[in-house]
């Protein structure tokens, strides 16, 4: 019974986040998007550009049936489903909210504040959406079948279909538009990774040097750290050597960094981002 409540809640949960974050992401597309002519990939990008001939939501109705009918036969039943959701809620809440300039009229004619503002509003609504196992339909689907079809990866299969929306848009826009639009894809692609990722807040550090002790005891000591020897071995020369690994918090990075530095110029260590620490001490 509480399995299946915390399952009833979990899922009331992630809904009540997919609707107010399309909410907000279709709301933000037609209060900078559509107005200021920026093309910025998509679905959603091309109904932009015909926007004078067919409302857009309407477009990306129509254009999203069709690729869910090609996503049929060419991807199968199950991922044609699990994209359904997203592909006839997204024109819905285009369509509900294609009159919020009318409720909310911001009045400025700075472009560069209008796509900074947008790029975060909506790069952090697709993020929601995504994290929560959504899609707003049609650009996924459209690169799905490009990549099954090419034999290329996602991400490669998002470049050819977005690069080819965003340069048509210059024919119908003008080039200064589509680099508003580049900026946009920029700043919205960060903040959606850290919507979907985290913000990290400690970094993991590989070190190898040839002075392991000293550099274990300024962890251990300076930073009041903890340490963990892996083995390793040279590829090369195949002589084996110790990996210092260690996750520090965001605020020690530089105190280790130029720790490592001071005492031995020729260490090699990689840094990443740890976006989720659990346990020990």
């Amino acid at each position: 019974m509480k399995k299946n409540q915390s399952k009833i809640k979990n899922n009331i949960f992630r809904y009540t986040t997919f609707v107010l974050a399309m909410l907000v992401f279709a709301g933000t597309y037609n209060m900078f998007l559509v107005p200021n002519n920026i093309v910025t990939g998509g679905v959603g990008g091309i109904a932009i550009m015909v926007k004078n001939a067919i409302e857009p939501s309407v477009f990306i109705f129509l254009i999203n049936i069709i690729l869910i009918i090609i996503s049929y036969f060419i991807l199968g039943k199950k991922a044609t489903i699990a994209s359904m959701v997203g592909a006839f809620s997204y024109p819905l809440f285009v369509s509900l909210t294609s009159n919020v300039n009318q409720v909310v009229s911001l009045n400025t004619n700075d472009m560069l504040l209008n796509i900074l503002f947008s790029a975060v509003l909506m790069g952090g609504s697709i993020g929601f959406i995504i994290k929560y196992g959504f899609s707003t339909g049609g650009t996924e689907i459209a690169a799905s079948i490009v990549a099954k079809l090419l034999k290329i990866s996602m991400g490669n299969a998002f470049l050819i279909v977005d690069g080819i929306i965003i340069l048509s848009g210059a024919f119908f826009f003008g080039i200064i538009n589509t680099m508003y639009a580049i900026i946009f894809i920029y700043i919205y692609s960060i903040v959606t990774d850290k919507i979907i990722l985290g913000i990290s807040d400690n970094k993991a550090f590989y070190i190898i040097t040839e002075k392991e002790e000293e550099v274990k005891n300024y962890i251990l000591n300076n930073l009041h750290q903890g340490v963990t020897l892996l083995s390793g071995r040279g590829g090369y020369e195949g002589t084996a050597k110790n990996v210092i690994f260690c996750v520090v918090s965001v605020k020690n990075y530089f105190k280790l960094k130029e720790g490592i530095n001071e005492i031995d110029k020729s260490a090699f260590f990689i840094v990443t981002d740890a976006y989720e620490v659990k346990g020990g001490a």
